[in-house]
């Protein structure tokens, strides 16, 4: 069989897939966009999603395309590292769902800036929810539409940065044409039909693989640590941090990094404030945790696989950072059958297009919503509501004012390693987010100034740690290969940022005047009853 025969089929099938994905999905947010100015219709979809459709959406949300191309990438060039960072991810998931889903519904309406808010208005805080919210997302949204952009001339066969850039700017636009015009229930619906396609293709990989291991998990691994060129290595912790006292401190804070950070995503908070009671977004939250703990599993198994057949090498070949690795393994996993081949490919791409396209709408809406609602309304409004007809269409042009700026970024870093991209993402949101919501949801003497300096201090430390570590300089998988201004010898940041946050809130509420802890714990006293009784929005 002629290699290029596949990739020519592939080509010219993925193309006819991709340009009815982007009508069908354009079509379904025009059917599904708000009929009329009405905030929680765009906001919130009315609360209308059954718990079971919420579940997928929720999950559909949180598996972003970090986590299907950066996670398998990791586990086939670094095994057990990477397997560990995964199940963060799923733990993190169960942490919202066990700690936060309840009482983020309770407190909160639209945006993080509502949740923070629940005590008392404050617009330092909504100013602070804000920037916050912007500092966090945009990393992510930056790492994916660079990784569009890559994906989509892989698959359709093109070649230079001209192309890619094109190609970035385009879909760009249709990801801020979803989140404008589809509103909550348009990214949902999005979100549904992305985790369906994609548990599918995932799925039909995982068992194409066990094929060809024969059923044998044991095997797997056995030709995964010959593939990855570094024997048992493979299976044991050391190939992603080096296994110094301090590279195990650093693979333990990476994980609390992913579990604290994932879980507090305001893209993923967000989808708290969909359900129409605490009943229903407990429901909603068990069927996400279900969802994803399978998943885990499956990309452990497409991670492995990648390297048991391709080989470290192969993978490398097509990106250091491994995150061709599920693309490349699709494409050569039923290399004998022509046709077959040609279908596993298509979907597989499919798939990732379609996280991708789902993931960075989702953020640009929530980050839309923060600007719109918490900003606009919030700080900047002269009235104290201002009418809804115009806070939803400061909200559609504030989908644009947030991606624009993200497909200019994405189009600058294209060609470098972006994975310090995710690492400031998830480090700000555990650094920042997290306790600011612990602390806000759960603790009565929490003052106003703590929650500021959180929010402020937690962010910042995470930048400056993140600047400052090998993720960005020194190494050459960092952001900044031929330069070395590294301080922080550190991964992410989160052995330092995330106790910096935690430590901020509670230093600065003690450190706050008694007039301002008497106000903090009579606020909590009366938003208590809301926080854990649930009360049923209509």
């Amino acid at each position: 069989m002629n290699p290029s025969s596949v990739d020519a089929g592939s080509q010219s099938l993925s193309f006819a897939i991709f340009a009815a994905l982007v009508s069908v999905t354009l079509l379904l947010c025009i059917m599904t966009s708000a009929e009329r100015d009405d905030l929680d219709e765009f906001y919130t979809g009315f609360r209308t999603l059954a718990p079971l459709r919420n579940g997928f959406a929720i999950a559909g949300d949180y598996i972003s395309a970090a986590t299907v191309l950066s996670t398998i990438g990791i586990i086939a060039l670094t095994g057990f590292d990477g397997l560990v960072l995964a199940l963060a991810t799923a733990l993190s998931l169960l942490l919202l769902m066990v700690l936060l889903a309840e009482p983020l519904r309770n407190a909160g309406r639209f945006t993080m800036g509502d949740a923070l808010t629940h005590r008392s208005p404050s617009r330092l805080v909504r100013l602070a929810a804000t920037g916050v919210t912007l500092s966090a997302l945009l990393p992510l949204m930056v790492f994916q539409l660079a990784g569009a952009g890559q994906l989509v001339t892989l698959v359709l066969g093109f070649e230079g940065s001209s192309v890619r850039t094109v190609t970035t700017v385009a879909l760009g636009g249709l990801m801020i044409g979803y989140a404008a015009i589809g509103g909550m229930k348009g990214t949902a619906l999005i979100h549904i039909i992305k985790l369906v396609v994609l548990f599918g293709a995932s799925l039909m990989l995982a068992v194409l693989v066990m094929d060809k291991v024969g059923w044998d998990p044991s095997r797997l691994i056995t030709l995964a640590d010959v593939g990855s060129g570094r024997g048992a290595a493979y299976a044991r912790s050391g190939l992603l941090i080096q296994p110094t006292d301090i590279g195990r401190a650093d693979l333990i804070a990476s994980s609390l990094t992913v579990v604290f950070g994932a879980a507090c995503l305001p893209h993923v908070t967000m989808r708290m404030y969909t359900a129409r009671s605490a009943q229903d977004i407990r429901r909603a939250m068990s069927y996400a945790v279900m969802i994803m703990a399978v998943f885990v599993l499956l990309i452990a198994v497409i991670g492995a696989g990648a390297t048991a057949l391709l080989g470290r090498q192969n993978i490398a070949a097509g990106d250091p950072e491994g995150s061709t690795a599920i693309l490349r393994l699709a494409r050569a996993i039923v290399a004998d059958s022509t046709a077959l081949s040609t279908f596993v490919f298509t979907t597989v791409s499919t798939a990732v297009f379609l996280t991708l396209l789902s993931s960075v709408a989702g953020m640009i809406l929530a980050c839309g919503n923060s600007l719109a609602h918490d900003l606009y309304a919030g700080v900047l409004s002269r009235t104290n509501s201002p009418s809804p007809r115009r806070e939803l269409l400061i909200a559609r042009l504030a989908a644009f004012a947030v991606g624009a700026p993200a497909i200019a970024l994405a189009v600058l870093v294209q060609d470098k390693a972006l994975r310090a991209l995710i690492i400031l993402s998830f480090s700000i949101a555990a650094s920042a987010i997290a306790p600011a919501l612990v602390y806000g949801l759960f603790w009565r003497r929490f003052t106003r100034f703590g929650l500021l300096a959180t929010l402020i201090g937690g962010s910042t430390a995470a930048i400056v740690v993140t600047a400052l570590s090998t993720t960005v300089s020194g190494t050459p998988r960092s952001l900044i290969p031929d330069r070395d201004f590294h301080v922080f010898p550190l991964t992410t940041s989160g052995m330092i940022s995330i106790p910096v946050g935690f430590l901020l809130g509670w230093a600065c509420t003690f450190l706050s005047t008694r007039r301002s802890q008497h106000r903090g714990r009579t606020e909590y006293r009366a938003a208590e009853p809301r926080l854990l009784a649930g009360a049923r929005r209509r």
